[in-house]
């Protein structure tokens, strides 16, 4: 186990709350991380807030000097030169809400995670909360997995999981779903910090650690 923090670099695109835990743990030590930078595609994100009032590095990449709003294309040449810029251990999407290309992911120098509101593989894309009550499903919850060219299909390498109630509307079940992703993410940063997943070897398709894949944790 390495006794260094693992360098995180996070894209965000929305209020941040799960920046925010992370941030949080990483400032009162308990969580062996050291957020490097925050990469924003929009100008008017709270994340960026959030970690400019922590003294983290970020990178707004919205506009071009022309003032006229970025492609996804101009958008990644950037990036790209920052995450390289700051050399992160991994990347992190949270609430990061542009399609990345296939390019791009593979020219990332590091391994990327990405929180996603669902059991994946059940529910890739958009909307899942209203998606899962129109299904009637008695499970739902949120997903960490790696970053691959085709949208939320790569390794699932954690999921917590929650009872759907009768009650539930898709407002109230995303807020119930947001509680187990401030769980989540620590989590799962935990594991990775730690050796516990090992990304490599799950990149490689090997074993993922000292856990079967994805670990699962029932939280509500």
């Amino acid at each position: 186990m390495s006794s260094t923090p693992l360098k995180i670099a996070v894209l965000v695109s929305g209020s941040g709350s799960n920046l925010q835990v992370m941030i949080d743990a990483m400032q009162a030590g308990t969580l062996p991380i050291q957020i490097i930078g925050v990469i924003s595609n929009r100008e008017d994100a709270y994340a960026v807030t959030r970690a400019t009032t922590a003294n983290i590095p970020t990178a707004v990449l919205s506009y071009t000097a022309s003032g006229k709003r970025m492609s996804i294309a101009t958008f990644e040449k950037h990036a790209l030169e920052q995450i390289r810029a700051w050399s992160p251990d991994l990347v992190v999407l949270a609430g990061f809400m542009r399609v990345l290309s296939a390019e791009f992911i593979h020219a990332v120098p590091c391994a990327m995670i990405n929180l996603h509101p669902s059991l994946l593989p059940d529910y890739k894309g958009l909307d899942t909360h209203a998606r899962v009550l129109r299904s009637g499903d008695r499970y739902h919850g949120c997903s960490v997995h790696l970053v691959t060219p085709e949208l939320d299909a790569g390794q699932v390498l954690t999921q917590a999981w929650l009872a759907v109630n009768a009650s539930d509307t898709a407002a109230s079940l995303a807020g119930r779903v947001q509680k187990l992703e401030h769980q989540l993410v620590p989590h799962t940063l935990s594991l990775i910090a730690k050796g516990v997943l090992n990304l490599e070897q799950v990149q490689a398709g090997q074993v993922g650690g000292f856990v079967p894949l994805p670990y699962r944790l029932w939280l509500d």
